[in-house]
């Protein structure tokens, strides 16, 4: 199949593509990056928000563990219950009393932050009041 179109490009003089072609196959890859960056940029995107708002409910866990044991809220995120934040996530306590807490979290590179009030009990966008 190859050596037959071999030999009628040899025959008819044809030695590659025209400039129109190539100009027309270049637009189409164009016009196809065009619709397939931002869509992945939104992907990651939401991406870093479900990474975010997974370490929030997991560290909101261990932060009621540790108060079944102490009786009290921590102002640091009990590691010793099982919560281990994922690797670009830095997650902090924020406020904390015997009563309530508010974790915040940021991705690196990302600029929005989450934050998880336990009297909300679920990540909103934000910073701790």
């Amino acid at each position: 199949m190859i050596s037959r179109i071999t030999k009628r490009m040899q025959l008819r003089g044809e030695g590659g593509f025209t400039l129109i072609e190539l100009l027309v196959v270049i637009i189409i890859i164009a016009i196809l990056a065009a619709i397939a960056i931002p869509m992945y940029l939104s992907q990651r995107e939401k991406g870093y928000i479900a990474t975010m708002q997974s370490d929030l409910r997991n560290a909101a866990v261990a932060m009621e563990s540790g108060y079944t044991t102490g009786s009290t809220y921590v102002l640091v995120v009990p590691t010793a219950e099982g919560y281990h934040q994922s690797s670009k996530v830095t997650l902090s306590v924020k406020t904390s009393t015997a009563t309530s807490y508010c974790l915040q979290a940021s991705y690196a590179g990302y600029a929005p932050t989450y934050r998880f009030q336990s009297s909300v009990g679920n990540p909103e966008l934000g910073a701790c009041p």
